[in-house]
């Protein structure tokens, strides 16, 4: 009886890890599915949102920065070293321009020198955040999630964003504090709008008593605190934006709201109701739904460079969500035939194919850290090469009639 239940355990032991692992090739395909590995995708121009790379072997630090589309990884710069990017705006692929010296694009050569319209970043000499460190950095043993911003796309460690990263952020859209402070119109929607900030509180080393970080003006002197208030009214700019002394393109910015009937903004500005403009901020999901889009701020958020935030398929669930919807389109329909062909197979057969999976996983798991050591890009042919080597194998094993152990 027992080792029935221990059979039966590892039988849905079994399920459950197929299904982990067909949710991770989900995800995956939800970020590439959105973008053609098979054709270039500069005849497309300045694509909305694709998935990129940057090359260290052609175009390494020192040099100008360089984009590069998924297909271009695969059969342009097969075997170098590759930073992955993940997705990027309006982008379009620069391989084989004057960025890359003699090297041609084996898939579209009929390139400008440049693409002026790109937008690069340390992100694409393998640098991220505000601490320019590789990731994953060797150097840094803190385990920490790195995060998106939707303005920059830079890619910053949860601990340097100024704020304490509510749960959930895989459902949130997050702005960093330097773009917040560049279109400080935002900062009143995220007053209204945005997830509330949590409280960062800290245990005192010596006293053991708990303190909140924003609560530290409160326990100032009152005279620190006045002469602390007569500095703030003497500071015109912070992080290289407007601070306390309103400039007069703000106060022009309010005249046109209340000039204009049903603004969000001007509302929102009049309520009165304000946050700390300090740490990168979370927005829930449809938050873009609730931004005005009245004539003036439509031009607000064009001259802020941001009018893309309007947009709701701008957003990186929407290109994921395309990529899941064409690979449904390309695919089998239905569930996957292992997990429905264990349903008929017998715990004898079924523990058969427990062992020969966890040692198939293993052995490819360590075929792929080879490529992640140097740097490479699987390819279809390399995952091709694997099975191949793996149904040699399996044909020694039948013809010696024992088990073979490579």
């Amino acid at each position: 009886m027992a080792a029935n239940a221990a059979d039966e355990e590892a039988t849905v032991s079994l399920v459950d890890v197929l299904e982990e692992d067909e949710e991770l090739e989900q995800e995956a395909s939800a970020v590439l599915g959105g973008s053609d590995s098979e054709k270039c995708s500069y005849p497309e121009g300045y694509v909305k949102r694709q998935a990129l790379y940057a090359c260290n072997t052609c175009t390494p630090k020192g040099g100008e920065p360089a984009g590069i589309c998924l297909a271009c990884s695969y059969k342009c710069h097969e075997g170098h070293e590759l930073f992955e990017l993940y997705t990027k705006r309006n982008f379009r692929c620069d391989c084989g321009n004057d960025k890359f010296g003699e090297m041609e694009c084996k898939l579209f050569s009929e390139k400008d020198k440049a693409n002026s319209g790109n937008k690069y970043s340390h992100n694409f000499f393998g640098l991220y955040c505000t601490c320019d460190r590789p990731y994953p950095d060797p150097e840094d043993e803190l385990p920490d999630e790195m995060i998106q911003c939707i303005i920059c796309e830079d890619w910053f460690h949860g601990r340097h964003l100024g704020c304490v990263v509510p749960e959930s952020v895989e459902l949130q859209e997050m702005i960093c504090e330097s773009c917040m402070n560049k279109s400080p119109f935002l900062w009143t929607y995220a007053a209204h709008v945005a997830v509330p900030p949590v409280l960062k509180v800290c245990k005192a080393e010596e006293e053991g008593k708990v303190e909140v970080e924003h609560d530290e003006e409160e326990t100032k002197p009152e005279k620190e605190v006045s002469e602390s208030t007569e500095d703030n009214k003497q500071q015109v700019e912070v992080n290289g934006t407007a601070g306390c002394k309103r400039k007069h393109q703000e106060l022009e910015d309010t005249s046109a709201e209340s000039s204009c009937s049903g603004c969000r903004l001007g509302e929102m500005k009049a309520s009165g109701q304000s946050r700390a403009q300090q740490g990168a901020v979370f927005w829930p999901s449809a938050w873009r739904t609730k931004l005005c889009s009245c004539t003036h701020c439509k031009n607000l958020f064009v001259d802020a460079g941001v009018a893309f935030l309007l947009d709701e398929t701008d957003t990186v669930l929407a290109y994921e969500n395309k990529g899941k919807t064409t690979e449904q389109a390309g695919g089998v329909e239905g569930r996957d035939p292992l997990m429905s062909a264990l349903n008929n197979l017998n715990r004898v057969q079924q523990l058969e194919i427990i062992h020969e999976y966890n040692d198939m996983k293993t052995e490819l798991k360590d075929y792929l850290q080879t490529f992640a050591a140097e740097g490479k890009v699987v390819t279809p042919e390399d995952i091709r090469h694997f099975f191949e080597q793996q149904q040699t194998r399996k044909r020694r094993r039948a013809n010696a009639g024992q088990y073979y152990c490579s």
